[in-house]
């Protein structure tokens, strides 16, 4: 687990010189505080003599091979060079077959399968590996630079290429320190943002740079550079299998996909929420293991958001060594520590606490376990038992055409995660809606109308004629044929899991050099629940049933039938207590750096409108904020 960077130039005027590889290398230290290392070859030239430069920069977080594996990395005789930011979770199997095949190893880490695999077979070599990685990997014998990026985008990999330079690294900040790269916001970005709360790939805030998406890579060679996608998986074939049959196979899946995240040289431990998730992942963990494995849950003083009783449940249960962290989570004194290492606009606030945990965790290991993933390969959210009932009533008859139902739009929202006036609102806005407009209802943090209100005719005149629902739209497509909670599982497979929950994590952990592995998230178990048929996982308005079938057995029951809480914080009340002061000084102040983008009467009014207790803009205003703040450390 690391940070990487780099740089190719095809000009010599475009050349990074060993300075400043050295600060884009050193600005990233907290993903790897154990060793950091550079190389350069300014002078390499290409088969037609044309200069070809290149600058590699590595930081280190020693999990495989502590003493040894450094980085930058080499082949045999120096052609390949590499830097790579993840785990390799086969490279055990994948170095056994190479060494049959000739080649010699100067390390037992598992990133220099990764070298030999890519002298076989080019390219390809992406395909060949189960892990979460970003890499980049240098062949002077082909004059070129190959970027590629694990298939869920566990490892985040931004680029940009700009007169006949490319730039790359682990993070924005990075590729800002390079003069002439991060200069121009993207006004779509904005557009993206507030919708989603984060920008989907393939774009970033910055014009002109770009995250390179999951399951692609990128070659920059004389033909120019070029990005394609190498998992190939169709969420759109459905394969039919029995229940039990399909029981068996996810218990193979999962519990070797965990045995695989069990190879580290560090001390690991497992994240434990008390949801069926973690808990199912730290009893698998538990079965390798010969001492007591190390958990962590993180409470709350509020207790609609606090779950540690049925974490200590379950590690009683399991009989781990659990330790439970309170915090009273104080945003306030975080949000600038927040806003820079996420390096855009990012407005899931569930950051919070995954911030909190993964600096409290690290205290006792380097390494931790995490149930991400489980809710959107097993049908576990709230939202698609919402969209499953909603085609169901559309078909028996138009409900939302009924006279009086307006009136439950009237209703004041609560704080209260579980409002019911709250998911009323949102279940009747969706219905009559076509179903990927409904499922973007239950996603979007702005909708279109407010978004239109909010912004100004300035900003309004520089919007390109894309839309953002055209990302979700995409990925919706993508399971064509398949039932409404498929689709909407699937298509959070491809944009929610990335763009917000893996960013979320990976920030939020490598902030403080802790390594978070996902272990449902093996690709094999994601292609397997997704050509699965939805009565396997979702019925009667009950998901993860085939969780519960596999594993049952190995944690409490209540677990299976508690409500999810989810991973929140009382947003809503901050802004009615806390956050009061630092509104009026930033987003209501004259100089709001978002007036740039947005009416000051119209921001005004969502905040007294959440003041007065009328409606419940808690979240908007957080990624209101989280622009502001974002917007006065750039700007």
């Amino acid at each position: 687990m690391c940070g990487i960077t780099g740089a190719v130039w095809l000009r010599e005027n475009r050349r990074v010189d060993d300075g400043l590889i050295q600060r884009m290398t050193d600005v990233i230290a907290h993903r790897g505080p154990d060793d950091s290392q550079t190389w350069t070859d300014p002078s390499h030239r290409d088969g037609l003599g044309n200069p070809m430069g290149v600058a590699l920069g590595f930081r280190r977080l020693s999990i495989i091979d502590v003493d040894g594996a450094r980085q930058p990395m080499a082949n045999e005789d120096g052609s390949v060079r590499m830097v790579f930011n993840g785990e390799v979770y086969n490279y055990v199997e994948l170095r056994k077959r190479l060494q049959g095949a000739g080649h010699q190893f100067a390390t037992q880490g598992d990133g220099e399968s990764i070298i030999h695999l890519y002298e076989d077979i080019g390219t390809d070599v992406f395909s060949q590996l189960n892990g979460m990685f970003a890499v980049a990997i240098w062949d002077a014998s082909r004059n070129r630079i190959v970027l590629g990026r694990d298939r869920i985008g566990q490892k985040p990999l931004y680029y940009a290429f700009k007169d006949g330079r490319l730039v790359f690294g682990s993070e924005l900040k990075s590729l800002a320190l390079v003069p002439g790269v991060c200069e121009e916001i993207d006004p779509a970005a904005i557009d993206e943002f507030l919708t989603y709360q984060y920008i989907p790939h393939p774009g970033t805030i910055w014009k002109g740079v770009h995250k390179l998406p999951p399951g692609h890579f990128a070659v920059l060679d004389a033909n120019g550079l070029r990005v394609e996608r190498y998992w190939n998986y169709d969420p759109s074939v459905e394969q039919p299998v029995s229940r039990g049959e399909a029981i068996e196979r996810l218990r193979e899946l999962l519990s070797d996909s965990v045995r695989l995240r069990m190879r580290s040289d560090v001390p690991l431990g497992s994240f434990l929420s008390g949801g069926i998730d973690s808990s199912l992942i730290t009893a698998l963990a538990g079965d390798y293991t010969d001492t007591p494995l190390r958990t962590f849950s993180i409470g709350f003083s509020v207790a609609d958001f606090d779950e540690t009783a049925y974490a200590a449940k379950v590690a009683k249960h399991l009989h781990t060594d659990h330790t439970r962290f309170e915090v009273n989570p104080n945003a306030i004194s975080i949000l600038d520590k927040l806003v820079w290492h996420y390096d855009e606009p990012f407005g899931d606030s569930s950051a919070v606490p995954t911030w909190y945990l993964s600096e409290l965790t690290r205290k006792s290991v380097t390494v931790a376990l995490s149930g991400d993933g489980g809710d959107e390969l097993f049908a576990g959210y709230e939202r698609y038992r919402a969209l499953w009932l909603s085609q169901k009533l559309n078909r028996l008859f138009p409900i939302h055409r009924l006279p009086g139902i307006g009136l439950v739009n009237r209703l004041p929202d609560s704080d209260q995660r579980h409002s019911i006036s709250r998911r009323a609102k949102r279940f009747l806005e969706a219905l009559g809606q076509p179903p990927v407009r409904r499922y973007l209802n239950w996603l979007q943090i702005f909708p279109e109308s407010m978004r239109a209100s909010l912004y100004t005719d300035e900003f309004v005149a520089e919007l390109p004629g894309t839309d953002p629902t055209e990302f979700l739209e995409s990925v919706w497509a993508r399971s064509e044929g398949r039932d409404i909670v498929t689709r909407a599982s699937t298509s959070d497979v491809l944009s929610y899991l990335p763009c917000d929950l893996m960013t979320k994590v990976d920030v939020a952990s490598m902030a403080h050099g802790l390594e978070v592995r996902q272990p449902l998230l093996d690709y094999r178990v994601v292609e397997f629940a997704a050509s699965l048929p939805v009565s396997h996982k979702f019925r009667g308005r009950r998901g993860k049933l085939l969780l519960q079938d596999a594993f049952g057995d190995r944690i409490p029951g209540e677990i299976f039938t508690r409500p999810k809480m989810g991973f929140g914080i009382p947003i809503g009340k901050w802004f009615r207590e806390d956050f009061r002061p630092l509104v009026q000084e930033t987003m209501l102040a004259d100089d709001a750096r978002i007036q740039r983008f947005f009416r000051p009467e119209a921001v005004a009014d969502l905040v007294s409108a959440h003041n007065e207790g009328r409606q419940n803009h808690g979240y908007r205003l957080w990624n209101l904020l989280i622009l502001e703040t974002w917007l006065r450390q750039h700007f």
